[in-house]
């Protein structure tokens, strides 16, 4: 087939022999099926922002670190060069995430290069060496739901455990290869120390997880993983192994708004004191 053009530097600086076809066509960006060497990978070229329909959100960008103080300027006045780094910081949060989580032993796809704002990855396979569908696109029995909706708990769990939350992990956003799920689509994974909807996308993603796979095994959506692992996790609890019952009791205590109320009242009104005196002692 013909080359696309933003493949073509990557042709030119060797990484990549030939485009083999196209594999899949998405809202944030193409993926190609490549020759490299004796190798098949996988080159996922990212649409521009004004081609694709994912919109970044602050809920996923926020706690992302910029180290070029001029390039964090740029992105909060939104000058051409501020978008142009917006999209290199979104497309280089699923490369570094890919690193992280495969050193972490998360059943990702291996991460090869990132060049020219193309991402060279693994070729998830199945059995047969096709490439591997998604899991929408499979019709499961109970028995197998229950197994594959464990597995991607487990990787849940070590997700998190190495400091991640995925933020748009459905059954799209999986392929299943000889050996099972395979954790894909990660340019909105979010830093679960830093962000505060860490906790909101854990649990809409294992909410996500129950409801696909509830529909083949329907004792899966009174399950609640979700509060349960983040409660381990707030706790500084969670572990790669730990014991997981699918149950989670919540706190059903009374919350006293007038003492709360109190509580702000004070705060206010000893800040306003704080600032008071500050404002005496720099009079002359």
């Amino acid at each position: 087939m013909k080359t696309p053009k933003r493949i073509l530097p990557l042709i030119e600086d060797g990484l990549v022999d030939e485009v083999m076809r196209q594999l899949m066509s998405g809202k944030e960006a193409t993926v190609y099926v490549v020759r490299c060497g004796t190798e098949i990978r996988c080159a996922k070229v990212y649409k521009e922002a004004d081609k694709r329909s994912f919109h970044q959100s602050t809920d996923y960008t926020e706690g992302r670190k910029v180290k070029n103080s001029r390039r964090a300027r740029a992105m909060e006045k939104g000058t051409n060069y501020g978008r142009k780094a917006q999209e290199e910081a979104w497309q280089n949060a699923e490369v570094d995430a890919l690193y992280q989580l495969a050193a972490a032993g998360v059943r990702v796809p291996r991460p090869y290069n990132f060049h020219e704002g193309v991402l060279l990855m693994e070729l998830v396979t199945d059995a047969d060496g096709n490439a591997a569908p998604r899991l929408n696109d499979l019709t499961l029995s109970a028995e197998t739901s229950r197994d594959y909706h464990q597995q991607l708990i487990r990787q849940v769990v070590r997700m998190l455990c190495a400091g991640i939350v995925h933020g748009d992990l459905s059954e799209y956003n999986v392929l299943v290869d000889s050996d099972g799920p395979v954790i894909i689509d990660l340019p909105q994974a979010i830093d679960a120390a830093a962000n505060n909807q860490a906790k909101k996308m854990l649990l809409r993603d294992v909410a996500n997880l129950a409801s696909y796979f509830g529909q083949f095994a329907p004792e899966l959506n009174a399950t609640d993983y979700g509060n349960e692992i983040w409660s381990l996790y707030q706790r500084s609890e969670l572990k790669v192994d730990s014991v997981l019952t699918g149950c989670f009791k919540h706190d059903e205590s009374t919350v006293d708004i007038r003492s709360v109320v109190r509580e702000i009242n004070d705060t206010l009104k000893d800040e306003a004191m704080r600032l008071e005196a500050i404002a005496q002692r720099k009079q002359p």
